[in-house]
């Protein structure tokens, strides 16, 4: 019997370097994602991609191979430790999804992987452990201790509503989001990977800063900040990572409050993009994670009719999330994009139109 597992990418609204500090963010699911065409097999997994090629583990997850095996062997690994039967699987896996370009791609990966290793094994995995598994699988595949928001927003994602998940107790709320609004992903062609990144510099300077401090930046106020660093003794770095992670906060609940507002008006819509162009001023100079090229993207979005852009994902390269008008979402995304292509010649930015969507599914 085929059994065919999907996972979505994600976006984030708002909440940028927030979740590994048991933060608050606003992520959602959308309709791109990953694939897998599988059918059980007695022993080893066996998994095929027209795009990157196979990858090799066996049913516990040893000996993974290469590339992104490392994940499909992680995930089988985790499963294993958690009680899952060793049993094997062989199949296809396509992808709509661009890798490196900050969607979450390898968090599709992960809990796609999860799902077909589970049903093949019929074994049951009730859904925050699952996203909880492929977080660890993360870790042990690539060594970097993300937070756990993609896996999160990749399970639980519900179409037209975003996920405000406080990542300290994995409490969600959904949040429904305008219709008269839309998402619009640019995708920058400055592709990262996360273990060749500043990403593991910049998450333990934000975490040495929390600890001196000793609360949590979700429970700070931006008005304590000054006191705090000074009672601490945080150096500049520290202080500039703590200053975003507080604000980052604030600006999640600001986000979500707007939210919430009916009626929905055109006030409340430019209060929220305003809230994504002040998020991503703070990334880069404060959190410094973002890029020349991500710059121009989010003030060539906003120039072409967006109501406020920021980068989305870790940063170092990747795509810049616009908020758009529903009915002007394609001119901002197609116009942007030739903008952006003009300055940036060698580069082959993408970009799509999306809406929240379902979570991971199987049949």
């Amino acid at each position: 019997m085929v059994t065919t597992a999907f996972a979505p990418g994600r976006v984030n609204v708002i909440g940028e370097h927030t979740d590994y500090t048991d933060g608050l963010v606003l992520p959602c699911a959308i309709a791109p994602g990953i694939t897998l065409s599988v059918t059980a097999k007695a022993t080893d997994v066996e998994l095929d991609s027209a795009g990157f090629g196979p990858a090799r583990a066996d049913a516990r997850g040893a000996n993974p191979s290469e590339g992104w095996g490392r994940f499909v062997g992680a995930v089988a690994a985790e499963l294993d430790d958690l009680g899952r039967s060793p049993v094997g699987l062989r199949g296809e896996i396509s992808s709509t999804l661009p890798a490196g370009s900050g969607l979450a791609s390898s968090a599709a990966l992960e809990v796609a992987v999860a799902l077909a290793l589970c049903a093949v094994a019929d074994f049951e995995l009730p859904p925050r452990e699952l996203a909880l598994a492929c977080q660890r699988a993360e870790h042990r595949a690539v060594g970097v201790p993300v937070g756990v928001m993609d896996q999160m927003a990749c399970v639980f994602g519900r179409a037209d509503h975003l996920l405000l998940l406080d990542c300290a107790t994995l409490d969600i709320e959904l949040v429904r989001f305008p219709a008269s609004l839309a998402l619009v992903v640019l995708e920058s062609g400055v592709h990262r990977q996360l273990e060749a990144s500043a990403y593991q510099q910049r998450r333990d300077e934000l975490i040495a800063a929390v600890r001196r401090v000793g609360r949590r930046p979700a429970d700070l106020k931006t008005d304590e900040l000054h006191a705090l660093v000074v009672e601490a003794d945080l150096d500049d770095v520290q202080a500039r990572r703590l200053m975003h992670a507080v604000a980052e906060n604030q600006r999640v609940r600001a986000a979500a409050g707007l939210l919430r507002r009916q009626p929905w008006d055109s006030d409340s819509a430019a209060a929220l993009g305003a809230l994504l162009t002040e998020s991503h001023g703070s990334l880069r100079e404060l959190f410094e994670v973002s890029t020349v090229e991500l710059d121009a993207l989010v003030a060539i979005a906003i120039e072409h009719g967006a109501l406020g852009a920021r980068l989305t994902g870790a940063g170092f390269g990747g795509s810049v999330l616009a908020l758009a008008e529903a009915d002007r979402a394609g001119h901002v995304l197609e116009r942007a994009l030739e903008s952006y292509q003009r300055r940036f010649e060698h580069l082959a930015p993408t970009g799509l139109v999306a809406r929240p969507d379902d979570g991971a599914r199987t049949r």
